[in-house]
């Protein structure tokens, strides 16, 4: 097959596709749409760009204008999408494809008022696009009703997991009827997601599309070594010095995401932040900006890293290394989509050569040394039999942070705890706490709160 024709879709679609300007399914497309308009469940492993969303939106789509109830609508399809920003891109494609179609939609996140989506969801709708939180909220307030859902899409899944959303999917499944078509859409396939997609999925058909070498196909990697107080000249000098125009670049803390966009704009170069503490008008605002290629630098943390798709992004730059491997490649992999080429620039300082240990044994490959800026830091190049971390810092060096900070922080005599294990202490940061270096994101098993701000 090497058409959308073959694969079974009516004309109404094959127009809105070609419209789109698609003329040849990708391999999640070609391989997911048959099943499910066979009303088979699919289980896929494919990562964000690999164009999933229209692997099962056109087939949800073409079965459900078979049929179209007479009266008031009901939810027929339910997508659950872990980040704001992925939930609006999906809506987005639905619009697109059902243009032509007797079907409507609705996207419903956090961070806004709800009111206007209670009257949409008053008025009646086909398929509801939506996040965790704010479909458990208006579940409770008697807004939603899912008993009547035929077509239940988990898109991100391992994203789900990591965000601590478990719980959250298994009170949604409770709800749901059991006569349904599932879809579930993972970029990894660890044993938490295939016990979760045997939980619920019903003789599924396997999918996997997942790049085995995406982090050295297409993608040229440079790693840098500099102290962390250059690393802010060393960025603007590479922005300058080969005039990017679509770059991302990812900062440890929503803190630090700010103060960069700042000194950004101070150097002379456009940029905006996104991420969890932005409010969604800011974050959509950004987000368009980039899309539109006004803003040419995006700076964000994690939850972007997944959650954005793109097209176009030729740069990405680890501004801070993430102190978890897997992160790292989710971050590049937001450049060299859809067969581009695409660079890859990882900044390490003295305290983050362990996280560079942990991220070439992961991608099983050294990354290439670039000494040739001016910022070179030979101290930041990790020992000889170095263990995945963060480096132990020196009393000399203790000592100067305390003295530049006034206020060290608790705690910072003791030993650095491994990469893993550093996730849990720093999976908060709340409005009234000191930003932390970690994953801006909790994972599972992570305080209430914390997931709560981040699945709205």
């Amino acid at each position: 097959m090497n058409n959308f024709e073959s694969l079974g879709l009516s004309k109404k679609l094959l127009q809105a596709v070609e419209s789109e300007g698609y003329t040849t399914p990708t391999p999640v497309q070609e391989q997911s749409i048959p099943p499910l308009l066979a009303g088979r469940d699919v289980l896929g492993v494919a990562q964000t760009g690999t164009g999933k969303t229209a692997a099962f939106a056109l087939p949800v789509l073409q079965v459900m204008s078979r049929s179209i109830p007479q009266g008031k609508r009901y939810i027929r399809a339910l997508i659950l999408s872990p980040t704001r920003e992925l939930a609006a891109q999906i809506g987005e494609r639905f619009s697109a494809y059902s243009e032509n179609l007797n079907l409507n939609h609705k996207v419903i996140f956090g961070g806004v008022n709800q009111n206007p989506q209670v009257r949409a969801l008053q008025k009646g709708l086909d398929i509801l696009v939506a996040t965790p939180g704010r479909l458990l909220d208006l579940i409770g307030q008697r807004h939603i009703d899912l008993s009547r859902v035929e077509f239940f899409v988990l898109d991100e899944a391992d994203r789900m997991l990591d965000m601590g959303f478990i719980r959250d999917i298994n009170k949604v499944l409770k709800l749901l009827p059991k006569r349904r078509q599932n879809l579930l859409f993972s970029a990894t396939m660890p044993s938490s997601i295939a016990d979760l997609a045997g939980s619920f999925l019903n003789n599924a058909v396997m999918i996997d599309v997942s790049p085995k070498e995406i982090t050295v196909d297409r993608i040229e990697q440079k790693i840098m070594f500099v102290r962390k107080a250059d690393k802010r000249r060393l960025l603007v000098q590479i922005i300058k010095s080969q005039k990017v125009k679509c770059g991302i670049v990812f900062t440890r803390t929503k803190h630090g995401a700010n103060r960069l966009v700042k000194q950004l704009d101070q150097s002379g170069i456009s940029a905006a932040a996104i991420h969890g503490n932005k409010s969604q008008g800011a974050r959509t605002k950004a987000l368009a900006g980039f899309k539109a290629g006004r803003i040419p630098i995006l700076v964000a943390t994690d939850i972007a890293s997944r959650g954005i798709d793109v097209d176009g992004i030729t740069h990405v730059f680890n501004y801070d290394l993430p102190n978890e491997p897997e992160s790292y490649v989710h971050r590049i992999g937001r450049t060299a989509r859809a067969g581009r080429s695409g660079i890859a620039y990882g900044f390490c300082d003295n305290t983050e050569s362990g996280y560079l240990v942990g991220i070439q044994q992961l991608i099983e490959a050294e990354i290439t040394v670039d000494d040739s800026h001016d910022f070179h830091f030979p101290g930041a190049i990790p020992k000889p039999g170095q263990r995945p971390g963060k480096i132990k810092e020196n009393k000399s060096q203790k000592k100067k942070k305390s003295f530049d900070n006034k206020k060290p922080r608790s705690g910072a005599d003791k030993k650095p705890n491994q990469y893993r294990r550093r996730s849990k202490n720093n999976s908060t940061d709340g409005k009234n706490r000191k930003p932390r270096d970690g994953n801006n994101h909790p994972r599972q098993g992570g305080n209430r709160s914390s997931r709560q701000n981040n699945r709205r």
